[in-house]
């Protein structure tokens, strides 16, 4: 008798091998060589095209529509369908013909800082949260920790052995390692301070908050000296916008370290704030960790045009996110051919329009300009289409056409 467990692993099985199908189709290839070759600083055919739904993916898969009832099926059809439905829509998005399974790490303390990190809830749906920063005296500033992150066999080979179970002969098993913290440290010092007292830091408290920055800096920066210490780093040149060839030194014992890895990063709590003050409270404390990589790219939505020159200080940078809000002109002035140059979409501009007219005169203006540069052209933050359920269909369609063009 076929229980509901066995229909929800075939279900799984199923979408795993359309999934392995279309990983190895050339069409696949080409889009991963497009990453490659922008990376390094090649010409590609054209430039390579993303888009990432973000939250619009509750109106493209809703969880209703996912048939699965067990947690970790569930998830494994999520991300399957997903993949599926990006192939349709037909963007540059790299497909591997493997299923990743994250190394498990445990964490002293748990809450990762020492202190709890909570958040003020929205009223309604799709309303907005608000910081509820556990750092509101200088007194609280003692009870930060930083973080020690071990190594658990354990659950790793669970997870491994579970997932082979599971996928290992449609989509073979692959562990991948990477360090668990991230270089945006406005964000965390946001959490953990809250935002709009960090600015009044600035001024009322510059000490107290380069004691804030000094210490999530550190934490960064031990986690992923521990993890790098394992040896069971892997490189992370897959995926968008990051695909690219192997780059760093190769290490006698073929151990992979942060110089075979790309770090991304960013300052959008820093919008704001003056470059000078960016520089002295953000970018000082992140060009340590980013030193550490081999490439790194930094920006997001954040405008960025006041701050050209100290992003184009981080000696081994290799991506300049320039957002909506940044000049392109004044990028392109700057970056020459040098780097590569991340053109960002204003997510608004492209799913409110009625009219799609407006969306290739926009992209046409741009690949335009950009005609001999090494670029990326990149649409995310997506909270809505906006009732245009085939926005991203067209607006990839017409990103791919016009790239080709001024190619």
């Amino acid at each position: 008798m076929t229980t509901t467990a066995d229909k929800e692993r075939d279900l799984v099985r199923e979408l795993a091998r359309q999934v392995a199908e279309l990983a190895a189709r050339p069409e696949n290839e080409a889009s991963k060589q497009r990453w490659r070759d922008v990376n390094a600083l090649r010409k590609p055919d054209r430039a390579p095209i993303w888009c990432k739904p973000v939250k619009a993916w509750e109106e493209i898969l809703p969880e209703d529509a996912l048939q699965c009832e067990d947690k970790a099926l569930r998830s494994a059809e999520r991300a399957f369908r997903r993949t599926l439905i990006k192939s349709e829509i037909g963007d540059d998005e790299p497909i591997e013909s493997h299923w990743a399974v994250s190394v498990a790490f445990d964490c002293d303390p748990p809450n990762v800082w020492g202190v709890d990190i909570k958040r003020h809830q929205p009223n309604e749906d799709g309303g907005a949260w608000a910081y509820d920063p556990p750092l509101k005296t200088p007194a609280d500033f003692s009870n930060l920790c930083l973080p020690t992150y071990t190594y658990n066999d354990t659950k790793t080979q669970a997870k491994l052995s579970q997932a082979d179970e599971l996928l290992g002969d449609i989509l073979p098993v692959k562990l991948v390692c990477g360090p668990p913290l991230h270089s945006i440290l406005c964000g965390y010092a946001a959490y953990l301070r809250g935002l709009e007292q960090i600015m009044i830091d600035m001024i009322a408290e510059p000490e107290l908050l380069h004691r804030l920055m000094a210490h999530v800096r550190d934490g960064v920066l031990q986690a992923q000296r521990q993890v790098e210490a394992t040896g069971l780093l892997t490189p992370n040149n897959n995926g968008p916008m990051t695909c690219s060839d192997p780059f760093g030194p190769q290490t006698e014992n073929g151990k992979v370290t942060l110089k075979n890895c790309w770090m991304m990063t960013n300052s959008q709590e820093f919008d704001q704030v003056s470059p000078a003050m960016w520089e002295e409270f953000l970018l000082e404390y992140q060009k340590p960790i980013l030193e550490m990589y081999g490439l790194t790219g930094y920006g997001c939505c954040e405008n960025l045009t006041q701050k050209i020159d100290g992003v184009l200080s981080i000696p081994n940078l290799r991506i300049f996110v320039c957002s909506a809000w940044t000049d392109l002109d004044k990028v392109m002035d700057r970056v020459v051919d040098k780097y590569v140059i991340m053109w960002r979409q204003k997510a608004s501009d492209v799913v409110f329009p009625h009219d799609t007219a407006t969306l290739r005169r926009d992209l046409e203006e741009g690949t335009r300009k950009l005609q001999g540069k090494h670029y990326q052209i990149v649409l995310r933050e997506l909270q809505t289409l906006a009732g245009h359920p085939d926005r991203l269909h067209v607006w990839t369609s017409l990103a791919k056409e016009l790239a080709a063009k001024y190619a």
